[in-house]
């Protein structure tokens, strides 16, 4: 069973939805941030927490939420070998795995409903490979990275 993060700085409904559609989807949930505390954890501490499971390959990949989504995603992509999307919307999450190789994704606490969530999570899960023609535009963000 692969092991995901999902990691809010408030104990969001959404984000608690997502962590059981994950689970109910055959994922090992390892819950961060408020969703473990149970209470308010910073931002930034929620990317960087979930970003460092990712980076060190601990988990397959992560999720982050917030009230915007915008925070936790600044915060994650901050730690090396992240690459956080943030997706408001099934394309979008699909997109981002298949075209940049995104390994960790930041909803909004906002904008995302149960059924959007369901969506998103799907099509993020659907893609098993980044595409072979963008190859050497993920190098190239990693060997940037590296500099």
């Amino acid at each position: 069973m692969a092991k995901v993060a999902v990691g809010s700085d408030e104990p969001y409904l959404v984000a608690k939805f997502v962590a059981e559609y994950l689970k109910s989807k055959g994922f090992e949930v390892e819950a961060l941030g408020a969703l473990k505390e149970e209470k308010p954890v910073p931002w930034p501490d929620v990317g960087f927490e979930v970003g460092e499971k990712v980076a060190k390959r601990e988990v397959v990949f992560g999720v982050v939420v917030c009230y915007t989504g915008t925070g936790v995603s600044i915060a994650a992509n901050k730690v090396k070998g992240v690459r956080a999307a943030l997706c408001f919307d099934a394309q979008t999450a699909r997109g981002a795995r298949l075209w940049n190789d995104a390994n960790v994704l930041a909803l909004s606490a906002r904008l995302t409903t149960e059924e959007v969530a369901k969506e998103i999570i799907d099509a993020w899960i659907s893609v098993r490979e980044p595409d072979p023609s963008e190859k050497s535009n993920i190098e190239k963000v990693t060997a940037y990275e590296r500099r």
